[in-house]
């Protein structure tokens, strides 16, 4: 089964980017899909993009236009650019993994495998 760690999390000001970074490691990486999804305290899990094997993409529409997925498979690296930060994306994100699915899921139920999390803090 894979292991995932993320990475990239920090305090930045409405406006700013910040790249989230996601390793995994223990299976073959290209069998997942991937996922990133952030909790807010006092709130639900929620999805904001995934990834399947053939790169295709899924966003919330709450990061649609500012948030971009995407997947280095010869590093078995997932990655989340994330522009134009707004106070509301404050959250901990978590990357997750689906094996071998082909359709870019975007609910939290849907995945198996969940790193730690990086904590995303954006000021205004």
């Amino acid at each position: 089964q894979v292991q995932l760690a993320e990475s990239g999390g920090g305090s930045v000001q409405a406006g700013g980017s910040l790249r989230l970074s996601c390793a995994a490691s223990g299976d073959t990486y290209t069998y997942y899909c991937m996922g990133w999804f952030r909790q807010a305290p006092g709130k639900e899990r929620e999805g904001v993009a995934s990834i399947d094997r053939g790169d295709g993409t899924r966003y919330a529409d709450s990061v649609k236009g500012r948030f971009t997925i995407s997947r280095d498979n010869a590093k078995n690296t997932l990655y989340l650019q994330m522009n134009s930060l707004k106070p509301e994306d404050t959250a901990m994100y978590y990357c997750a993994a689906r094996f071998l699915c082909a359709y870019p899921y975007l609910s939290p139920a849907d995945f198996g495998y969940w790193g730690q999390g990086t904590q995303v803090t954006v000021s205004s």
